[in-house]
């Protein structure tokens, strides 16, 4: 039971089972235009200079410190945001 508790803090859970709804979108600079990912499937790469990540979709986003979606992750809820740590590679829905 413990260590389901800190899994969940931690950012370490199960993938999602289904694909998710709606949007994610990624700012990355003021002179770029945004990165919309809609209905994003599978893991995805985020932009070199991405910045701010908002998630508009249906499921948490997991975001990973590496282009694989391996490893720990921060999960950012549907409807939340986050800046976007630095390093970050990728995210999955």
């Amino acid at each position: 039971m413990a260590l389901v508790a800190v899994g969940a803090v931690l950012g370490l859970t199960a993938p999602a089972q289904a694909d998710a709804s709606g949007d994610v979108v990624v700012f990355s600079t003021e002179v770029q235009p945004l990165d919309v990912y809609h209905d994003p499937v599978g893991c995805q790469r985020l932009p070199a200079l991405a910045h701010v990540l908002s998630n508009l979709s249906d499921r948490p986003v997991r975001i990973y410190g590496n282009p694989f979606c391996l490893g720990p992750a921060l999960v950012v809820q549907p409807g939340y945001g986050t800046h976007v740590p630095g390093g970050a590679g990728s995210f999955s829905a």
